[in-house]
């Protein structure tokens, strides 16, 4: 018969809760007394609340936390291994970590403004003084899952809207077919490489590659075999440099090299030749098959010391000596 009357009591209280009476909500109730959580869980089941865990210490409460989050946490204040203060803290603690708004009402036999006023600074949201009211209960539950709703709408709000921008900031730096960064990143990186090295000391070098008779490479097998020629040399491109350098594709066939060198010594264009060695060391593969491809580079090195030089000046010179590789056979660096 008890069993029946259990069975009935639970679907009128989620009948009650589908019927908008209340709208349910994720509840943890904390006390480390049996009975007296066992008195709040039927209360809230009375209003319409289903969703109730009950923990029977503060360690239990979040661990139930980890395993599932809660919009609202009803606690006593005192309790043994961790109070109900400590409790709100590590709760807020989890609730960072994971860009969570946990709502937490703190009851107690304590009276008066002052332990309201320590709990309030705490950080709980709402306090209620036992013996807990019935009405006074479902008021602040309800205002306290709407809390908990409202901070949780802009926490996720917020984090998509940083998500799209950062999808949007890598969207407009990197190139699409290579995932190399594109020009607008190279102009940047070329700012702060210059200043550094006109402030701190050190140099600097510039490369423009591009892929020999790339257009014949595309006229013979094609496009897509074209792209993955680009993709693989990208790759080559990386492995050739050093983590610290460089190395984005301005368009087409046509890639930048960045370095920064602490000693000026290093700094001189026959440090290209090394990467260009590695780029056509051996034949691209494709899915036509193993394409032998070579590159030519424009170089531009400036050191800690010389005349000023602008971005754009640096790239001119690089240009020009690619232009002057390419007229003098190809396959070559000229800087």
């Amino acid at each position: 018969m008890e069993a029946n009357t259990a069975e009935t009591t639970t679907k009128h209280n989620q009948t009650r809760a589908e019927q908008g009476m209340v709208e349910d909500l994720a509840i943890v109730i904390v006390d480390d007394m049996q009975y007296s959580r066992a008195v709040l869980r039927t209360t809230l089941n009375r209003i319409g609340y289903t969703d109730i865990r009950m923990a029977g210490s503060a360690s239990e409460c979040l661990a139930m936390l980890s395993d599932r989050r809660a919009e609202v946490v009803l606690a006593d204040w005192v309790m043994p291994e961790m109070n109900g203060l400590e409790l709100t803290a590590a709760i807020r603690q989890k609730d960072d970590d994971r860009g969570h708004y946990t709502a937490i009402i703190l009851f107690t036999g304590k009276e008066g403004d002052e332990p309201m006023m320590e709990a309030f600074r705490h950080g709980v949201d709402d306090y209620l003084t036992k013996p807990v009211n019935q009405t006074q209960l479902a008021a602040r539950v309800y205002a306290a899952g709407r809390i908990a709703r409202l901070q949780n709408t802009v926490l996720e709000t917020s984090s998509a809207l940083a998500a799209a921008n950062r999808q949007l900031e890598y969207l407009s730096t990197t190139d699409p077919l290579t995932g190399l960064p594109n020009r607008r990143a190279l102009n940047k990186r070329l700012e702060a490489v210059l200043l550094e090295t006109q402030g701190r000391g050190g140099g600097m070098c510039v490369g423009l590659l591009d892929v020999d008779h790339f257009k014949q490479i595309n006229d013979t097998y094609g496009h897509d075999v074209g792209d993955e020629v680009l993709t693989t040399l990208s790759k080559r491109l990386r492995l050739a440099l050093r983590p610290m350098d460089m190395v984005a594709r301005l368009g087409g066939e046509e890639f930048a090299l960045v370095m920064h060198f602490h000693d000026v010594d290093n700094c001189n264009p026959g440090i290209f030749q090394r990467v260009l060695d590695t780029v056509s060391k051996d034949p691209f593969p494709t899915s036509e098959g193993q394409i032998p491809v070579t590159a030519s580079i424009g170089a531009c090195c400036y050191r800690h010391g010389e005349q000023m030089v602008t971005i754009q000046g640096m790239l001119k010179i690089a240009d020009e000596n690619l232009y002057r590789a390419k007229a003098e056979g190809r396959n070559r660096v000229v800087g």
